[in-house]
Order: C-alpha cells, then sequence, then structure tokens
C-alpha cells in the first residue's frame, strides 16, 4: 500500500483523511515557525502558509521513518484587513481580534506541500521496479470566511474554552467557533486545515491516485 504521512499534530486534520476515507500516518515535524519566516522575509498570507508548509514537508521527509513514503505538509494563515494572523495563543490577542472580526470576514489561507520520498528510477538497479517521481509541490487552497455579529460575552465564553487559542484566525469551523461562522466562500475543508481536492491533486502530480489511499472501512486511517 501507498503510504502517506501527514506532517502535522492537528486533530482536525488527521480528523478530516479520516473521515475521508485516507490511510495516512502522523509524523510531526519540530520546525520553529517564526524561525522560518524571519530566515525568509515572509509577510504575505498566501506565501507564509505556502512557506510554512513546505518547511514542515522537509522537514518530516527528511526523516529515516519517511522512507518510501509521500509527505503532506500543511499550515493555515488567516488574511484580515491586509494583516496575517497565525495562532493567537493569548487570551488578550484573540479577543482583541474577535472583537474586530465581529460581523466582518477575512480569508483563510492553507498551504500544502507534497514530497515524494519514495525510491525512483535512478536509486534502483536495473531491473527493479521503482514508483517514486521525485516530485515536491505545492499549493494553496483560500476560503473566504463571514462572520456573525458576536457579543463580548460570547467571546469571552469561547475563548474561556481554549479552543480558538492554538487555531489560525482565532477560530474554527469544525468545532465551537462554527457558531460564529455565517458562510464560507470557498473550499471549507481549506478552512479545517486540508483541503482533500488540493491534496488530490498534488497527489496527482507525483502519479498517485488518491483511490489507492482509501481504505475499505476507515477503521485504519489515522494510525500512528
Amino acid at each position: 500500500m501507498t503510504r502517506l504521512i501527514l506532517a502535522s499534530q492537528s486533530p482536525a486534520r488527521t480528523k478530516l483523511l479520516r473521515e475521508a476515507g485516507i490511510h495516512h500516518e502522523v509524523l510531526v515535524s519540530d520546525v520553529d515557525e517564526d524561525a522560518v519566516q524571519a530566515r525568509y522575509g515572509v509577510t504575505d498570507a498566501h506565501d507564509t502558509a505556502l512557506l510554512l508548509a513546505r518547511a514542515k514537508a522537509e522537514a518530516v521527509a527528511s526523516l529515516p521513518d519517511a522512507e518510501g513514503a509521500l509527505v503532506i505538509g500543511c499550515d493555515s494563515v488567516f488574511e484580515f484587513d491586509g494583516e496575517s494572523h497565525g495562532k493567537p495563543y493569548t487570551v488578550d490577542i484573540a479577543k482583541e481580534r474577535m472583537l474586530r472580526m465581529s460581523g466582518s470576514k477575512g480569508v483563510l489561507h492553507t498551504g500544502h506541500w507534497l514530497v515524494d520520498c519514495r525510491e525512483t528510477a535512478a536509486d534502483v538497479n536495473d531491473g527493479e521496479t521503482a514508483f517514486g517521481t521525485g516530485a515536491t509541490v505545492g499549493a494553496v487552497s483560500s476560503a473566504e470566511v463571514h462572520f456573525a455579529e458576536m457579543s463580548e460575552k460570547d467571546i469571552d465564553a469561547y475563548i474561556a474554552t481554549g479552543e480558538p487559542l492554538h487555531c489560525a484566525g482565532s477560530f474554527t469551523i469544525d468545532g465551537l467557533g462554527g457558531a460564529f461562522i455565517r458562510k464560507v466562500d470557498g473550499d471549507p475543508h481549506a478552512v479545517v486545515g486540508l483541503s482533500i481536492s488540493t491534496l488530490r491533486d498534488l497527489l496527482g502530480q507525483a502519479n498517485v491516485g488518491i483511490t489507492e489511499l482509501w481504505t475499505q472501512n476507515g477503521s485504519e486511517a489515522g494510525s500512528e
């Protein structure tokens, strides 16, 4: 079976893949996101999402456990009022952002980067079969998120749950935060953090059909 490794510790991404019936393993990178951004000086939300996704995928692809597998790295960055918003981490930052977001809209960019770590024809002896393409490809899936009006009481209650503190843009669509999202223009999976259709396109560039990763009953997806 073709192996897919998710280079992310995000429970939402793992759940999304599992529910889509996509067999995968999880191997978390130790990428320092702030250091990567400082090194390349990227400030645009779209490009930052792709840069960090690539950094995570390549870090995991370099590990021995990734040999013979395909590695997908993802990262999400929220663009609001011309600013790039990652995870807020603190209550004060989350509240300030959400008060501004109330009744407004922004764009959630999710970068995807796929690295094919399987052996290529150049890696094997004559007569042996190689399936690897050497592909290292990426794409960004973006969606416009429209927020409902949120009272300060609602915002305080939501932040008190802890959910928005570790989410790009200070919100989720697949959790408690979904109550405050009025509509999404674009791929809703991108707002969760991994676009299944984008993954399909990237896999295709590595000559892998996404149906090759489907499990028969979904019970094996998300194994670690």
